[in-house]
């Protein structure tokens, strides 16, 4: 495991230069379930390594990161495929219905369904909870991870470092309201049926069965998600080749410019590794 702590400067990648508007934007299609929502998504066929992109809570497919992503993806000729988990963004479904569970069985189904050969996940704060869950259930398809913010059991955790009293009244609520920078409202507010099904998902307590290529990129100034996590997930992974890469400046989002560029260029490694692996 490589501790690398990264001051802002300019990345080269194969494309040169990054540009954050897109011109060549896929288009929103979506697939049927039997008694699922239907689930929106934005696919660019290509060669492999194919790329993943998972948001966070709460977020969607269309922010600054996934289109960057794909614009990237598409100049390399490289496939790329995101998605909107249920109850967020296009897709169908009620947000507040939605558990680890359920979106874990979204991520499945899109990896079985449409991510042809070897794919490189990026998770992002839940994203990167679930990036993991896939590995673990599908390391087949599974041959790199890039984890942005990862959020690997985090709303039990912070749940339980809360006083008996507070879970208490939380627990005779029904829900806890977690505050946030993230969205508009300030806060998230989460069901104790989500905080149970949770739990029934966290992976930090035993070593992780992942054996491929991990990338770990956190800020240190991440006021939602310690950047601890992810030096406990980069702990618990069996994988031999493990990087962390920590942003002196870096918020939870990370989607400033600089912080975008370091998103890519570790992709575009990533690609470079495994094309040579082949």
């Amino acid at each position: 495991m490589e501790l690398s702590a990264l001051s802002n400067r300019g990345f080269w990648v194969r494309t040169n230069k990054l540009h954050l508007g897109l011109r060549h934007k896929s288009t929103v299609q979506y697939i049927s379930r039997p008694d699922q929502p239907k689930l929106a998504y934005r696919r660019v066929k290509g060669k492999s390594p194919g790329v993943v992109f998972l948001p966070g809570y709460g977020s969607n497919m269309s922010g600054q990161k996934a289109e960057a992503m794909e614009e990237f993806c598409r100049s390399l000729g490289h496939a790329y495929l995101r998605f909107d988990y249920s109850g967020h963004g296009a897709s169908e479904g009620v947000f507040s219905e939605g558990t680890i569970g359920t979106w874990k069985k979204d991520v499945l189904f899109m990896l079985d369904e449409l991510a042809e050969g070897p794919q490189i996940l990026v998770g992002s704060s839940m994203g990167g909870w679930l990036m993991l869950l896939a590995a673990i259930a599908r390391p087949e398809k599974t041959k790199a991870l890039v984890g942005i913010s990862t959020a690997a059991d985090h709303f039990v955790t912070a749940f339980k470092t809360l006083s008996i009293e507070v879970r208490k009244e939380c627990e005779d609520r029904g829900s806890w309201r977690i505050p946030t920078k993230s969205n508009e409202e300030g806060m998230y507010t989460v069901s104790m049926d989500f905080l149970r099904d949770a739990e029934n998902h966290c992976i930090l307590q035993s070593p992780i069965p992942i054996t491929c290529p991990v990338r770990l990129i956190h800020g240190l100034k991440d006021e939602d998600v310690p950047w601890h996590i992810s030096m406990q997930v980069a702990e618990r992974v069996l994988s031999p080749d493990v990087d962390i890469i920590l942003r002196r400046h870096g918020l939870h989002r990370m989607a400033e410019k600089d912080d975008i560029k370091l998103i890519v260029y570790t992709i575009d490694d990533l690609i470079d590794k495994l094309t040579t692996m082949v």
